[in-house]
């Protein structure tokens, strides 16, 4: 695989010199700048054999660099091990920025190339900016994977299906006259979609063009008087051609984006600059006055209606069925020391399987064993794979698609004995994820003024997380969604009633351990108090805490408080659809602490 890598790299250094370029930046992104993207884009992972969800690839004439976020750190250094690629570690005070990288390596008058079809219309203006200050150039038509990357598969053309009104609440005629208002309110005559997550909760479409995602790739235009759905046309069954044009839905091809963009003919659009391609935005009539804001999808998307809020909670009973069933039978079955991480994983998704409306995972299980629990995104692989003993523990990272809502839960699971810095570890982080699910907090209030809560305890301490504390999660689509999260970096967005957010701190100590736990929480109107309302999360995942790391003396009355209630609360709503020995065991498993 690594010998590959070169060769790729050779011919991709072959191309740009070809083309008058002194360095090529490749994304990981798709032209619809998703999290995960289907094998057609997976440029970076081609070039780099690096499988992380994350990361940028840069390269010049002497020098490749791939940067990634702290989740990857560990994944990164052991799979660019050989191939010549350097890893830049983000957000570290010793690591250049990208940009600062061109402008430091490349001297005045160079040219750094990119595909503009896989970079937002902010990241471009960015980094042209930088570079202009420099006097570098930026080139964004720049497309060398068709030509030097033979087995590239195709755009995927999967058939979209309907998503039923009974699980999503509100019909597709109802969405998009909720977004020609927001459009209208601010003064535009239509709205381009790029991301799919929102094509797909607008027109109540689902498909399966991208891992555990379903989402139909596709964009969406919604003018005061026509809404055109772009897709491949082999996408569209003779059921969902019917659906489409009761709701008022026309169809266009997918490759005919940017003629239509061209020949617009209404006045004003409003783009989201942050999610939609340079390409594409390149491409709309210069008669066309743009007008770029957040897109009112992504509200109108994360505030739950009654009937998805309802659906949340039934997912997540049936999800912590099947990882009650899961849990016991794991216990029994690492005795034998015949199980692995990846054994362990498919075991999980055979549970959840057994369980009504079940759509499949919400994203590959990390299923992370002693040391490789500090890899916060790890894999495992046939040849990494760990075989799970009676002691340390196991930290799993799963979720689950359901007709009804979707789910992502971590435990950090006790197989058997523990040191007393993997007992102190636990039950810090336990503290801090019971501090933020404790929260009560006014109308108004940012993510990143909740997250030192789910930071403090380990603050004290000298530790640290890098990632995220909280991320929102889609309805029956994607397991990371905004526009609410919760996490050290700023964002505008405030928590309101009916959004649905994880609670996952943790800590990773290299080569030793990694604790991570995490549930859903749903946001509430808890009063009205001093100046307005406040809100409080209701913790909906319903799956018991491991107990065993837990050294009490460090948790405080009200810790032990929530604790005792929320495995209350477990037991109560899984125990009647559990046989009696399952219950038997979960009922050992709520105690009091």
């Amino acid at each position: 695989m690594k010998e590959n890598i070169a060769t790729r790299i050779f011919l991709l250094r072959k191309w740009i010199k070809k083309n008058g370029i002194d360095a090529f930046v490749i994304p990981s992104s798709d032209a619809h700048l998703s999290e995960y993207v289907a094998p057609y884009w997976k440029c970076r992972e081609w070039i780099s054999g690096f499988t992380g969800s994350a990361g940028t690839i840069v390269i010049t004439a002497k020098e490749v660099g791939l940067w990634t976020d702290s989740r990857y750190f560990i994944q990164a250094t052991e799979q660019l091990n050989g191939t010549g690629i350097t890893l830049y570690k983000e957000m570290l005070p010793e690591t250049p920025t990208i940009n600062q990288f061109l402008c430091n390596t490349l001297s005045q008058g160079s040219v750094v190339g990119i595909n503009g079809s896989v970079f937002s219309i902010n990241s471009v203006r960015r980094l042209e900016a930088e570079l202009l200050n420099n006097k570098l150039t930026l080139r964004t038509n720049c497309n060398p994977f068709d030509e030097i990357w033979n087995e590239r598969l195709p755009i995927p053309q999967n058939p979209a299906y309907i998503y039923d009104t009974k699980y999503c609440g509100k019909s597709c005629k109802e969405k998009i006259a909720d977004i020609r208002n927001e459009v209208n309110r601010l003064n535009c005559q239509g709205i381009l979609l790029s991301a799919l997550d929102e094509i797909a909760w607008t027109l109540n479409l689902r498909g399966s063009d991208i891992n555990f995602n379903p989402v139909v790739i596709s964009y969406l235009l919604i003018t005061e008087k026509e809404s055109i759905f772009f897709v491949l046309p082999d996408k569209i069954t003779p059921e969902v051609s019917e659906y489409l044009k009761e709701q008022g839905v026309s169809v266009a091809g997918y490759m005919n984006i940017t003629t239509s963009l061209n020949n617009l003919d209404i006045n004003t659009i409003l783009i989201d600059a942050e999610r939609t391609n340079f390409a594409v935005y390149s491409s709309i009539n210069h008669q066309c006055k743009i007008t770029e804001a957040t897109s009112p999808v992504q509200i109108l998307k994360s505030i739950r209606n009654e009937k998805e809020i309802a659906g949340v909670h039934s997912c997540m009973k049936k999800d912590g069925v099947a990882l009650v069933k899961f849990l016991k039978w794991l216990e029994e079955a690492v005795q034998t020391e015949k199980e692995t991480e990846i054994s362990v994983a498919e075991k999980l998704r055979g549970f959840r399987a057994q369980q009504d409306l079940f759509m499949g995972e919400s994203f590959e299980t990390i299923a992370g064993y002693s040391e490789h629990a500090a890899i916060v995104h790890y894999t495992a692989t046939p040849e990494t794979c760990s075989v799970l003993k009676p002691e340390g523990f196991l930290l799993l990272d799963s979720g689950a698609q359901y007709l009804d809502g979707t789910t992502d839960i971590t435990r950090t699971i006790a197989l058997g004995s523990l040191t007393e810095e993997e007992k102190i570890d636990y039950t810090l982080v336990l503290k801090g994820h019971i501090a933020l699910a404790s929260a009560k907090f006014p109308a108004g209030t940012r993510g990143a003024q909740l997250d030192v809560l789910a930071r403090m305890p380990l603050w004290k301490r000298g530790m640290n997380f890098l990632h995220g504390t909280g991320h929102g999660i889609g309805h029956f689509l994607n397991v990371h969604e905004g526009p609410q999260s919760i996490r050290m970096n700023e964002n505008p967005i405030t928590l309101q009633p009916g959004m649905l957010t994880s609670n996952e701190p943790g800590v990773y100590k290299a080569g030793s351990h990694g604790i991570r736990i995490e549930n859903l929480i749903l946001v509430k109107k808890e009063s009205v108090g001093m100046y307005g309302d406040y809100y409080h999360f209701e913790t909906v995942t319903l799956c018991p805490i491991c107990k065993e790391g837990i050294i009490k003396k460090l948790l405080s009355s009200e810790e032990i408080e929530w604790l005792n209630n929320y495995h209350l609360k477990v037991y109560n709503n899984l125990s009647p659809s559990l046989s009696e020995e399952e219950r038997a065991w979960l009922r050992e498993k709520t105690t009091e602490l």
